[in-house]
């Protein structure tokens, strides 16, 4: 039985996670009806007309593209502007439009992965590392007795989760006092009286995200009125997600090979691969950046990588860079060329969701915008 559009799309954003994707970027659903089945889905980098049109050639339900369609507002998309005639071919034939642009970026693994993966490159770690998901420690004491429903409510609000580890916490037994005073309603002890008590003190973590959830969950289950607890924001730490990726090849080869390694690995497009360094010079470690990545410059440099592989460098940021000491070598490669890898990563996330119920397509269309290249061959420069 085929999956509807909004199970696609669940595994699709599983994969590639919205809220990785820049403030700027316009990521998601651009067309389809969630409620639909779908049995086909065509991959590519750029929703173009060609693309659509193959897309329709198929008789796929879904177009997974990396570039957004939309990704300034907009007030409407008439027929008979460029963008709007796509949504209407799509809309008209039944399929859908996904666009999954810097969260896949930032994703692991995500476009620079497959990158780093197409040029044999063994990744050690992001070239721009996002920041880990925000974590609070709690601890709280609890009663002889209670322990168990305690911990039971903070796991089911979301609490206790590390890595691959669920209801992670450590548990210390104590003695514990307290004397009720004024209106205090006491579960335990007596008015004037000093209590004491074996209690366990309870030490976890939580998503930043689930602080309500959780402390409302504490609340809920503990069984005095006046919990006593500890809750503080841990240090932020770097993660293996974010844009860009440092690999290194199994072994050392001159640059002007590796510069070959590239254009042999990455799609042929009329621009074809450039590069600046001296083709003698050992390249082992590398950065990788698919899309546009002069951005990333520095941290290339800093990173310490041999040689960095990216797309759209542009000419004073390239020559100020090379300009550096200690800089890394440059291959910049054509924009479409440099995302192409990922399709077939983004059609493997479907298939293993959906095992012999979705067929998923990977085009192979240019949709590079340069056509033509020229060179003057011999031509002495001025």
């Amino acid at each position: 039985m085929s999956p509807t559009l909004a199970e696609v799309v669940a595994a699709i954003e599983a994969a590639y996670p919205p809220a990785l994707a820049e403030s700027w970027d316009a990521v998601g659903l651009v067309c389809g009806d969630p409620a639909e089945p779908v049995d086909r889905v065509l991959v590519c980098v750029d929703p173009v007309e060609s693309t659509v049109d193959e897309a329709i050639e198929l008789g796929a339900q879904l177009v997974l593209a990396h570039h957004p369609l939309l990704l300034r507002g907009v007030h409407g998309v008439p027929a008979d502007d460029v963008k709007g005639r796509l949504v209407h071919k799509l809309i008209r034939n039944g399929a859908g439009l996904l666009c999954a642009h810097t969260n896949a970026d930032s994703a692991d693994p995500g476009v620079s992965d497959a990158l780093a993966e197409a040029l044999g490159l063994r990744v050690t770690g992001p070239l721009d590392a996002k920041p880990a998901d925000p974590l609070d420690a709690l601890s709280v004491i609890v009663p002889a007795g209670h322990t168990d429903k305690l911990l039971d409510a903070l796991f089911a609000a979301g609490a206790a989760a590390i890595g691959d580890y669920r209801e992670a916490a450590f548990l210390h037994e104590g003695t514990a006092q307290f004397r009720p005073v004024a209106a205090a309603d006491p579960a335990v002890g007596s008015h004037g009286e000093l209590h004491r008590g074996p209690e366990t003190r309870i030490e976890t973590v939580l998503p930043r995200h689930r602080r309500r959830a959780v402390l409302a969950a504490l609340h809920a289950a503990h069984p005095y009125e006046t919990p006593a607890y500890d809750l503080h924001e841990l240090a932020e730490e770097p993660s293996s997600r974010g844009i860009g990726r440092i690999g290194e090849l199994a072994e050392a080869e001159p640059f002007g090979a590796f510069v070959q390694r590239v254009a042999l690995a990455l799609p042929e497009t009329a621009w074809g691969v450039r590069a600046a360094g001296e083709p003698e010079r050992p390249v082992r470690t590398v950065a990788v950046c698919g899309g546009a990545g002069d951005s990333l410059l520095r941290a290339a440099t800093k990173a310490g990588v041999d040689a960095y592989v990216t797309a759209d460098l542009r000419h004073h940021p390239a020559g100020e860079h090379l300009a550096g000491p200690g800089t890394p070598m440059l291959v910049d490669v054509a924009h479409w060329a440099s995302e192409w890898p990922w399709c077939a990563q983004a059609a493997d996330v479907i298939r293993r969701a959906f095992p012999g119920t979705v067929d998923v397509h990977v085009s192979t269309r240019r949709t590079d915008p340069w056509t033509l290249a020229a060179s003057a061959t011999g031509r002495t420069p001025a």
